[in-house]
């Protein structure tokens, strides 16, 4: 039986576990920190055999090194054009990543940097699809253009956005209050985004965690997965008028959401 876990990290990260409890080993995917996850693994008897990276960012990498010199023989799987050299198999989108009866697509998703990958799995981990996207997609949000640009995380969206509705998205951030916050500013008539800001007030009041989020919920109510949303784009529109952006494309209409977000 598999398992996915949240192991929250600094401020507002999660570290994923996924482990096999018929096995008790475990896979981790962006432990910024090592004592959380360790910590974890010591709690509940797991064996780490498998880091999975999906960018160079210290909040993701930071715990990589010490984690592994306390698992014997743990791959460290990460994108081959990174900056973060710790790897120890790196892999290239359209590559796969086998671990236990899973298997990992390797998605290229460039934009909040440019060796930023994702790991799918069509195989249902706790009855759904499961996606690991690191600081590309979050909870009605995305990631920031740190080194991409608008037109390349656009792309990389689309590509998630076309994965089956069911997915499981386990990004990395507990971003989702702050994202829920801007689109409503932007879609203040929204009754989609209103009742899940209402779930989700709830949720961190009460401790949970507002991930994982179903990818048929964020296509109809996180603008940056709603660039052709006729809704969204009258919107977008009217702020590319008001700051002087091109509107003539979805990259365009994008781009003013993202620079909205990056301003608000």
């Amino acid at each position: 039986m598999l398992t996915i876990s949240a192991i929250p990290a600094f401020n507002d990260n999660y570290i994923w576990c996924l482990a096999d409890t018929s096995t008790n080993k475990a896979l981790i995917v962006d432990p910024g920190q090592a004592k959380p996850v360790q910590d974890y693994l010591d709690k509940h008897g797991l064996t780490l055999d498998t880091i999975l990276v999906t960018h160079h960012h210290p909040d993701h990498v930071g715990g990589v090194k010490a984690l592994a010199e306390r698992s014997a023989d743990c791959r460290i799987i990460g994108p081959a054009d990174s900056p973060f050299k710790g790897s120890t198999s790196f892999v290239h989108p359209g590559d796969e990543v086998v671990w236990e009866d899973v298997t990992f697509q390797v998605m290229g998703v460039p934009g909040h940097t440019l060796d930023h990958i994702a790991f799918f799995t069509d195989v249902k981990i706790a009855g759904r699809p499961t996606l690991f996207c690191g600081d590309t997609l979050f909870v009605c949000g995305c990631g920031r253009l740190f080194e991409g640009t608008a037109a390349q995380m656009m792309e990389s969206l689309k590509s998630l956005r076309e994965l089956p509705d069911a997915t499981a998205v386990y990004c990395a951030h507990e971003y989702t209050l702050a994202n829920l916050r801007f689109a409503r500013s932007w879609l203040p008539d929204d009754t989609l985004l209103k009742k899940f800001e209402r779930q989700c007030e709830e949720h961190r009041e009460a401790g949970k965690p507002t991930v994982p989020a179903i990818l048929a919920d964020e296509k109809q109510r996180n603008p940056f997965l709603r660039w052709d949303d006729p809704q969204v784009v009258a919107v977008a529109k009217q702020y590319c008028v008001e700051q002087g952006l091109p509107d003539d494309s979805d990259s365009a209409v994008f781009a003013a959401i993202r620079h909205g977000k990056d301003n608000f």
